[in-house]
């Protein structure tokens, strides 16, 4: 039996845009690893059809792009689509990861306790940098790639069958590469402390040795 693979990919602003662009690639891999692929692009990553494809096909893996708080992950044009104390029962047996701010925080904590296998995300604020001539091909932007690499990894890696422990680990240790490489380059060492910020706040709630 196939698994299902649900991502929102809103682009109302640049970060959405940036989100979506970046994460496009783990469509493919996932497709090749026969996953049945639910992608909510733009004005189709709101709250009606994100909970009707939830509870429809009950995906394996869930991934949100989007703006967030400690209780809330966003859709397109800021949408609430999942909120802490009305719907994060949606996620129980499931693995999530949501690309926005401070999610994992409360929100993150009470998926898990709803019934989520798995919550990751990032419980401050998620920072990204980004170069603003580079904004219509994001992904040849190689100053967001240093922040946005660690999450197509860690999607691709859990999708390839590894456990969130494992994929976490993975995830960091981009993040760790490059802050070694900025540290021994002429590049903008500014970008150094909110590298080592995401990294700090990057967290993995739940079963740590679940597989999709």
């Amino acid at each position: 039996m196939s698994k299902t693979y649900l991502i929102t990919r809103p682009e109302h602003d640049d970060t959405t845009h940036y989100l979506s662009k970046w994460s496009k690639d783990t469509l493919s891999l996932a497709e090749e690893k026969e996953f049945k692929v639910l992608d909510l692009p733009r004005e189709k990553a709101n709250k009606i059809e994100v909970e009707s494809k939830l509870m429809k096909f009950s995906p394996d893996l869930v991934v949100f792009n989007g703006h967030g708080d400690d209780n809330t992950v966003t859709g397109h044009k800021n949408e609430q689509l999942i909120t802490a104390g009305k719907n994060e029962t949606l996620l129980k047996n499931k693995i999530i990861y949501a690309i926005s701010c401070r999610s994992a925080k409360i929100l993150g904590e009470k998926s898990v306790k709803a019934g989520a296998i798995s919550y990751s995300g990032y419980d401050e604020d998620f920072v990204f940098v980004y170069d603003p001539n580079k904004i219509t091909i994001p992904c040849s932007d190689s100053t967001a790639k240093l922040f946005l690499e660690h999450s197509q990894i860690f999607i691709e890696s859990i999708i390839k069958g590894n456990t969130i422990e494992e994929s976490k680990k993975k995830a960091e240790n981009i993040l760790r590469k490059n802050i070694i490489r900025l540290l021994g380059s002429n590049q903008d060492s500014s970008l150094v402390r909110y590298l080592w910020w995401d990294l700090k706040h990057f967290v993995s709630l739940g079963n740590m040795n679940a597989i999709v």
